[in-house]
């Protein structure tokens, strides 16, 4: 198990501070680690500056009180687009069918203003990936969605009932609990792969 270097965790939450010093009404963070294992979120984007301004925006929502999105967290709304704004986010006219305003980024104003604290974080971001992809991989297993190029924990794969249905699904998230086919009433599992041997 890895745990964040301790000068990212730094880096990010200074930079959460330095946002602070514009807007004083956003919260405290929390634990900066858990921005980094979420670099593939509702949101889509990677960790960097913007995307921790983005997630700013959702602490200001939270301290006011607004409800600035919905489907789960996945469609950012008006109310979260009208605090991005706030912050120095732009986005275009129209809203993303399934994700809503959460493609925002830097307008030129807010690039200029945090330019020292986006070079800090860029910085360490980059010592964080070469440290991390540094390590020995020959003798370890990642599993199918490091094989295919994709972020890992949100990674759907087929799962099975006995009649025959199937439907994709997050293997943490059949962990939990069982999912029921409505054709059959038997639990949705993911087949065991056939070993090559």
């Amino acid at each position: 198990m890895s745990t964040t270097p301790p000068v990212l965790a730094a880096e990010l939450a200074q930079a959460w501070a330095d946002i602070q010093r514009y807007h004083p009404e956003l919260p405290d963070l929390a634990a900066p680690e858990s921005l980094i294992g979420e670099s593939s979120s509702a949101c889509g984007a990677e960790l960097s500056f913007e995307r921790l301004l983005h997630e700013a925006v959702h602490g200001i929502a939270a301290a006011r009180g607004v409800r600035d999105t919905s489907r789960a967290g996945r469609y950012h709304n008006r109310r979260f687009l009208a605090i991005a704004e706030e912050l120095g986010l732009d986005h275009s006219e129209e809203p993303h069918p399934s994700s809503g305003f959460s493609l925002v980024v830097l307008n030129p104003e807010a690039r200029k203003r945090y330019r020292p604290t986006i070079d800090r974080l860029q910085r360490a971001l980059k010592a964080h990936t070469v440290a991390t992809t540094a390590a020995d991989t020959s003798r370890t297993f990642r599993g199918p969605a490091a094989r295919h190029g994709s972020s890992g924990g949100g990674v759907r794969v087929k799962a099975v009932c006995d009649c025959g249905r199937n439907v994709r699904v997050v293997p943490s998230v059949l962990a939990q609990a069982p999912i029921m086919c409505g054709g059959c009433g038997q639990p949705f599992r993911i087949p065991e792969a056939v070993s090559v041997g």
